[in-house]
């Protein structure tokens, strides 16, 4: 297909998974047919493995992984893969080192979940959801997914959803965020905040809240935000309060490249809401919770990595074109 919006800083990715719209089909974003990719015990130490981080990485491809163990305890793992569907994750969770001795205070580690992995200028950073008296986020790096470094964390609790963005903007560093309570959130609006160090964060900025139907109680930032001749383009879920309890669904938005806590525009449809039987059957029944992206800077493909039903994790594909369309022509 032809691009209208040109992709900004991202690099061909000739080996970024994929598998073309069903045909017959109309849809911005479809499923893999081989859905979920990772199931719940891929690793003997899981109960489920979901709400997770994938880059291309050396021609192939890594990731930090959520896998909750059988005693129903929180972890990040590091995981390969040579295709992006194919994995192999690592049984022991990842040891953190800490970046020097007053980051030493916080190593404890009580919890890790739904982390996010961006490579900006020298290395891979992490964030998460790190326990430290209540959830906060987390903030570490690696070079090669072996050797893992611990950060402060950013904010203080109760904070989730801690998202980089891909460089700096203004000349710092930058992330979305979700503060939120101690316990199952029933609130949550996204912020901005900067960095001079990726240790101090200030300069917080509103970016955007909770809306109507599929988006009504809270969200939160996903993916990376990519780059484009448009503006961010933010991958972001939100969730509606049933009968039945929260139904965790993504859609999109376009963010200001300068400023990124301005809202250029805003889809009110979701791009995809859980419908497959995986999304709605699982230990947190009706949630699809992206939380990375591949993109193809060629070709506009991009490839999204999401948690389904708190269990498994499974991808879904789209044209990074066709969302900005769609935002844009559906915007609240």
């Amino acid at each position: 297909m032809t691009q209208t919006t040109t992709l900004i800083n991202s690099a061909p990715l000739p080996n970024i998974p994929w598998e073309a719209r069903p045909q017959g089909s109309s849809a911005v974003i479809w499923r893999s047919a081989r859905n979920p990719i990772i199931p719940h015990d891929l690793i003997p130490s899981s109960n489920s493995i979901f709400n997770s981080a994938v880059v291309p990485y050396q021609g192939a491809f890594a990731g930090v992984f959520r896998c909750d163990n059988t005693a129903r305890a929180m972890q990040l793992h590091a995981g390969r893969s040579t295709d992006g569907v194919h994995w192999t994750i690592d049984n022991q969770r990842i040891q953190w080192q800490p970046a020097n001795g007053q980051v030493a205070e916080i190593n404890a580690f009580q919890y890790g979940y739904d982390p996010r992995v961006v490579w900006i200028e020298d290395r891979y950073y992490v964030t998460w959801c790190n326990g430290y008296h209540g959830p906060t986020i987390g903030v570490g790096y690696t070079y090669d997914f072996e050797t893992f470094t611990q950060l402060e964390n950013a904010f203080l609790p109760f904070n989730r959803n801690g998202v980089l963005f891909p460089r700096k903007i203004g000349g710092r560093y930058a992330m979305l965020s979700r503060p939120s309570d101690n316990g199952h959130t029933p609130f949550g609006d996204i912020t901005y905040s900067e960095s001079p160090d990726m240790q101090f964060w200030g300069r917080h900025r509103y970016v955007m809240g909770a809306a109507g139907g599929w988006q009504s109680t809270k969200i939160g930032a996903g993916p990376i935000p990519i780059e484009t001749s448009e503006g961010w383009l933010l991958i972001y879920h939100g969730v509606l309060t049933s009968c039945n309890g929260f139904v965790y669904s993504f859609g999109a938005a376009l963010l200001d490249i300068d400023q990124p806590w301005r809202v250029i525009a805003r889809g009110e449809p979701y791009l995809l809401a859980p419908q497959a039987p995986y999304e709605r059957t699982g230990d947190v029944p009706n949630v699809a919770f992206p939380c990375a992206a591949l993109v193809d800077g060629a070709s506009g493909r991009l490839a999204i990595y999401y948690g389904a039903a708190d269990t498994v994790t499974c991808l879904a594909f789209a044209y990074v074109d066709e969302i900005v369309d769609f935002v844009k022509a559906n915007a609240m």
